[in-house]
């Protein structure tokens, strides 16, 4: 096994991820209770002992709520820039055993080769990842996944970044429509939603996709969806040209309160 990756949940209320290698097992994100994230995993065969470390995107709530709670036994090794553990260090009651990286460089985990980057969104200093894992020969073949939540446009280091991986996650936050007509959410919120660092709609996420010229994806994972200004429907309708033949990889859409596809590479 090279790679094992699952989206334990993602929507605007929490966002997590298990990437599993030979060599280790890790959560991308946290952004549900250490209980909850603890049932995840169950579901899946794990406890959250065999968790290795978690790599932080950014210390909004709905990607860090958990840090505290899986801190409470023992002080869990977790990736985040200085930025990102400046801000979230204060908040926490359970200290976890920082491992401080510099955005825009590469480091590695127990063999699994971790790249960050810069995004645009209203955090200290937001990041995309893209984990990489083996070494390319017939018994361990290189494969690599892009986690790109949480941004309000997409720059071209983003497009570069996303386009020789094997697994993209992206966001599809929320349609335009549901947004503008949500009663909820005051106008300012709407506004910070739709703005250049908040996140992507379908149409833009469907746009920045089909820029990147002859991407290497087999399977691409649609998540973050907002529960409340987006839907199944018209997230299906936006990514219509994407399904069928022609398009060489599988596209997945992550329900609000699901779990995404149990992929292996």
């Amino acid at each position: 096994m090279a790679i094992r990756f699952t989206i334990l949940g993602s929507s605007s209320s929490g966002n997590c991820a298990l990437l599993v290698t030979d060599d280790c097992t890790v959560l991308i994100d946290a952004g549900f209770s250490a209980r909850k994230i603890g049932g995840m995993l169950e579901e899946v065969g794990l406890t959250p002992d065999a968790i290795d470390a978690v790599f932080l995107t950014h210390e909004h709530s709905d990607h860090c709520a958990g840090i505290n709670g899986l801190c409470r036994k023992r002080p869990l090794k977790v990736f985040a820039n200085r930025g990102t553990a400046t801000v979230l260090h204060r908040k926490l009651r359970n200290r976890p055993d920082w491992q401080i990286f510099e955005t825009g460089t590469c480091f590695e985990f127990r063999g699994l080769e971790v790249e960050s980057f810069q995004i645009p969104h209203d955090a200290t200093e937001p990041v995309g990842f893209i984990f990489r894992h083996g070494h390319g020969d017939l018994l361990s073949p290189r494969r690599s996944v892009a986690w790109v939540t949480d941004l309000g446009y997409a720059p071209e280091l983003v497009r570069q970044r996303i386009r020789d991986v094997d697994i993209l996650v992206l966001e599809a936050n929320h349609d335009p429509a549901l947004l503008r007509n949500d009663r909820k959410r005051p106008w300012a919120v709407k506004q910070r939603i739709s703005g250049r660092h908040g996140h992507l709609s379908n149409e833009a996420a469907r746009d920045l996709m089909a820029s990147v010229e002859r991407p290497s994806w087999r399977h691409v994972c649609l998540a973050h969806l907002s529960r409340d200004c987006n839907s199944l429907d018209a997230v299906e309708a936006a990514f219509a040209p994407f399904r069928g033949d022609g398009h060489g990889f599988e596209l997945s859409v992550v329900a609000p309160e699901g779990f995404g596809p149990d992929l292996s590479l």
